[in-house]
């Protein structure tokens, strides 16, 4: 169940749910969110009711997801789930970052969709529309609540996180291993410093995340590292993926996986904009490339080779005898976070 925490503020005996928050902000905009409360982040964040916490998803390695969040204060300028915030008719730009929905009952409901004798413990995706250890997860602790009662459940489930808070949770993360199966995917697609400042402003240090990569592995958690996405123009040189692999290596990573870039809907329109304001010379190049929503599958192949081989060179290709995440096949439209367990 939730832990006793205090509430942010007070919405009285039931907070609103995502579609009554919708509707809010479609007449009035984020202004009328009168309630969501500023913190020292400068983001707003709205308690809100969920009505269900499993997701179901076609198409993918995974069955489900859950996201106790939506929005994230990691406000990468490439992450696909900014198109989504367009469901609670908010735009994919600032807001994505600047006002988080927190869905305050998730775990009671997730408790009680896994009790259902009709859940068969299928693959549960944690993070996949926005990051389940963003900073407020320090006073929430909702994504904690979600992996122990997945583990009591005995789901197995794959995690997605720029968080290095993720190693608060390796007892139960280790719980979750030992019910079903855990594997935790921390997101460094590079430890360019340049690229990380410009393309991930509120993340942490790519260093400390590969540093929690340790920690897990040392722990017992299956941890490894996807380089995903790879950046054209900005982390795709030969020289930044080889840093970046040897990195990961040194870290103890039990698998690397990588994926491209890939821009859709409202992602691209933010993407596009966020160029053409500070890399005036690049939008050009990078609209090339990104005819669709795809860059060529010759470039993506090249990319994904590179890193294959440099796998090889740093011995990240046999550690253990989890593999490291698949990407799905060519024909599909996977996320950017694609990978199996």
């Amino acid at each position: 169940m939730v832990p006793d925490i205090p509430l942010l503020f007070d919405l009285g005996p039931s907070k609103p749910t995502t579609r009554e928050i919708a509707n809010l902000v479609k007449e009035g905009g984020t202004a009328a969110l009168s309630e969501a409360e500023r913190r020292a982040d400068k983001a707003r964040y709205q308690e809100v009711t969920c009505r269900s916490a499993l997701n179901r998803v076609e198409g993918m390695a995974f069955s489900w997801t859950v996201n106790p969040y939506r929005g994230c204060t990691h406000g990468c300028h490439y992450c696909f789930a900014r198109r989504y915030h367009v469901q609670f008719e908010m735009n994919a730009d600032d807001e994505f970052a600047s006002v988080i929905l927190v869905k305050r009952n998730f775990v009671e409901v997730l408790e009680r969709e896994l009790d259902r004798p009709t859940w068969q413990r299928e693959q549960v995706a944690l993070g996949t529309a926005t990051d389940p250890y963003q900073p407020i997860e320090g006073h929430y602790r909702l994504t904690r609540a979600t992996i122990a009662a997945l583990a009591r459940a005995r789901t197995p489930t794959g995690l997605v996180t720029k968080g290095p808070m993720v190693v608060r949770d390796r007892d139960v993360l280790l719980d979750l291993t030992r019910a079903a199966q855990c594997t935790v995917c921390m997101s460094v697609p590079t430890v360019d410093e340049d690229a990380w400042r410009t393309l991930e402003p509120g993340t942490a240090h790519p260093m400390q995340r590969l540093r929690a990569v340790r920690e897990l592995v040392d722990a017992g958690v299956n941890a490894g590292v996807l380089m995903a996405p790879i950046v054209p123009g900005f982390s795709s040189s030969r020289a930044k993926i080889e840093r970046t692999v040897r990195a990961i290596a040194d870290h103890g990573a039990r698998f690397v996986g990588c994926n491209v870039m890939y821009l859709q809907d409202g992602t691209r329109t933010h993407c596009m904009g966020f160029l053409e304001r500070e890399f005036t010379a690049m939008r050009p190049r990078l609209e090339r490339l990104y005819s669709r929503k795809y860059p060529p599958d010759s470039y993506r192949e090249q990319i994904r080779g590179l890193v294959r081989a440099l796998q090889e060179r740093y011995g990240l290709g046999n550690r253990g005898s989890d593999e490291a995440p698949q990407q799905p096949p060519p024909s599909r439209d996977p996320e950017q976070v694609g990978f199996a367990w």
